[in-house]
């Protein structure tokens, strides 16, 4: 298949604790003593108490955020969704209530555009090798449907506005406004947040 042709047969399912050595495939670093992101960073602040102090002891901080990402997964609501084609699991989405994002909830530069209850896509990955075959669309369908599923009533994001430019793929992860209004998004509000270079818009689909 060529690097640049879409997949169409994909399965998404919940990023449960079963499921875990697939997470790992996609967020995790070969040596779980190595500090990694764990899709943690607006979820669990600094300061949370598994957390807390252990900054400075390398490896202790490593397996506490490995810690912290499974309880995640074995909790009732899982913290995303992963992406499968024929068995192999390819990419990750991360989708929750936005309150459960401790640095989103409380977030200056991402405002609350009301008081209603929403959930939140705040990051995607796709495996090497896999990327720019149309993955990151099947990831937030999946993630709207997860977040129907769990009740919720409005999903947003937080893409770059990359009007059409590229965006590096460091910064990819957030998605792009294009991404998310192919997938039924419409823009809700303006931040003061920049991904890639490029401003970050909220965006809105109600369920």
């Amino acid at each position: 298949m060529a690097a640049d042709a879409d997949v169409t047969q994909v399965e998404i399912r919940p990023a449960t604790v079963g499921r875990w050595d697939d997470l790992r495939v996609i967020l995790g670093p070969k040596d779980l003593d190595t500090p990694s992101c764990w899709c943690l960073a607006m979820r669990v602040s600094q300061s949370d108490p598994r957390l807390k102090g252990l900054k400075d002891d390398r490896t202790a901080f490593a397996r506490a955020r490995v810690a912290v990402a499974k309880d995640l997964c074995a909790a009732e609501t899982p913290p995303g969704v992963l992406a499968y084609v024929d068995g192999e699991v390819v990419g990750w989405c991360s989708v929750s209530p936005r309150a459960s994002y401790s640095r989103l909830a409380t977030s200056r530069v991402i405002p609350h555009v009301d008081d209603q209850p929403v959930w939140s896509v705040v990051c995607f990955v796709v495996r090497a090798g896999w990327r720019r075959r149309g993955l990151a669309g099947h990831l937030l369908e999946g993630a709207v449907e997860f977040a129907r599923t769990h009740g919720a009533t409005i999903v947003e994001g937080y893409p770059a506005d990359n009007r059409g430019d590229k965006i590096d793929v460091a910064s990819a992860y957030i998605g792009t406004r294009t991404l998310f209004e192919r997938h039924g998004f419409t823009w809700a509000s303006d931040t003061s947040s920049v991904g890639g270079g490029k401003p970050r818009v909220i965006m809105r689909r109600a369920l």
